[in-house]
């Protein structure tokens, strides 16, 4: 049985994977696990303005009314640190995209302003 949360969870991803369609990119894998993290969505942009294909780890992040950090600022170093590891992990299981170029974008929604905000290239790898 799914907790409430993880139903607005899915359902923000949901909301975010038809964003990023409707702006070109393509699905590749949802909810990508492995043991040091999750990556919400693993997409394809075909049309960067620097580059030819790249792929696309997204992080979606919700916070509802009365939350003490915004979405986007959810995202702090431990949480990067673990999508890091996460896209080291999928870019060994899936050697036919190790020589892609490789981003790490934000989908931030914040119940206060009842809005999603796309942030492309939202951290480096350190």
């Amino acid at each position: 049985m799914t907790t409430l949360r993880q139903q607005l969870g899915d359902a923000g991803e949901r909301e975010a994977e038809d964003y990023l369609v409707k702006r070109a990119l393509q699905l590749i894998e949802r909810n990508y696990r492995c043991r040091s993290g999750e990556i919400d969505l693993v997409m394809t942009d075909p049309n960067p303005s620097d580059a030819d294909e790249v792929l696309v780890f997204v992080e979606v992040r919700l916070r509802g009314r009365g939350a003490q950090v915004s979405a986007l600022d959810s995202v702090d170093a431990n949480k990067r640190s673990r999508l890091t590891s996460a896209a080291r992990h999928f870019l060994m299981s899936n050697p036919q995209w190790q020589n892609h170029p490789c981003r790490f974008d934000v989908i931030a929604m914040d119940a206060t302003n009842d809005r999603l905000v796309w942030v492309p290239n939202a951290f480096e790898v350190e």
